[in-house]
């Protein structure tokens, strides 16, 4: 079985070679792979020095880097994690003979902190809210929906159409897993504070503004009926609160004297009508780009078959 690790990496100098060495020491037989992107340090010499496949990506952007480990790299099951040395790679034997044993598609590690610095107030509030947005609007989540540290299957890299640009990515790969109904699971892994000299590049409110838009974006894409149907809905109560004394004027004096407010109410509930038919037109396409996906998902074997 070949298994594969990747690192998406941008200025991490101070970390990459713990974080490779980590992973050559639970994985021995892996490959280790770092996708550098644009680092102004020394990363790449650093992780080259330490055994790792290095390669690049020069789009900026973590998403880009994911797409492009996906698309280039072939593996019967894929390990991620950031090349920061926050994430445990003891753990990552057991997960990888998890997720073979009962042929999963993803298992998510959890984050479990375990210093106070690592893990941001802003961010663990962002990541409860985030989670709780995205059970609700999907029917289930993870408790850790941001986590880096995934073990993918073969047929899960191969399926995902990675659209994201940024550290949304993490949301996308969560969504794709959730309405494609996949096996997956969950293992609490401890989470560590960065080595001294690494520092995150996470923004917390402009990547917590672009997840966050992210998954409304998704849930336009993947519930078109709810998203338009509920647009629809407030045009409609909107039209009909505004109709409400032009219907008592006519009946008092058989009169519709607000001619202007009687074209928008007609207008509005024209676009109340637009959008509910909007709806069920694209909910019979997203069924089908569904149905698409499922089967290029099915195209490649189970882990471990």
């Amino acid at each position: 079985m070949k298994i594969a690790v990747l690192l998406p990496c941008y200025n991490e100098e101070a970390a990459i070679a713990q974080t490779v060495a980590g992973f050559r020491e639970a994985l021995p037989d892996a490959t280790i792979y770092v996708y550098d992107n644009n680092s102004r340090d020394r990363t790449v010499a650093v992780a080259r020095e330490a055994g790792a496949v290095v390669r690049s990506e020069r789009i900026q952007g973590k998403g880009a880097v994911v797409r492009r480990m996906f698309a280039d790299i072939e593996a019967d099951v894929y390990v991620m994690a950031d090349g920061d040395a926050t994430y445990d790679a003891s753990v990552a034997p057991a997960m990888v003979a998890q997720l073979v044993g009962e042929q999963l598609d993803m298992i998510v590690g959890s984050r479990v902190e375990q210093h106070q610095a690592a893990y941001r107030r802003g961010h663990r509030f962002g990541n409860r809210a985030m989670t709780g947005i995205l059970a609700r609007l999907f029917g289930r989540s993870f408790t850790d929906i941001f986590s880096g540290y995934r073990v993918f299957s073969r047929r899960f890299v191969k399926s995902f159409p990675s659209l994201s640009g940024g550290f949304e990515i993490e949301t996308e790969i969560s969504v794709h897993a959730l309405e494609l109904k996949m096996p997956v699971a969950e293992v609490e892994t401890c989470y560590f504070a960065r080595p001294e000299g690494s520092h995150s590049k996470l923004s917390t409110y402009r990547d917590g503004w672009r997840i966050a838009r992210t998954i409304a974006t998704l849930y336009r894409f993947e519930r078109p009926l709810w998203f338009f149907g509920a647009v629809g809905l407030l045009l409609a109560a909107v039209a009909l609160l505004l109709a409400v004394p032009l219907v008592v004027t006519y009946l008092q004096t058989g009169l519709v004297p607000r001619f202007p407010t009687a074209i928008l109410v007609t207008g509005l509930m024209i676009l109340a009508f637009l959008c509910g038919f909007s709806g069920l037109i694209l909910d019979t396409v997203v069924r089908g780009r569904v149905e698409v996906r499922r089967l290029a998902y099915l195209a490649h074997p189970a882990p471990g078959n």
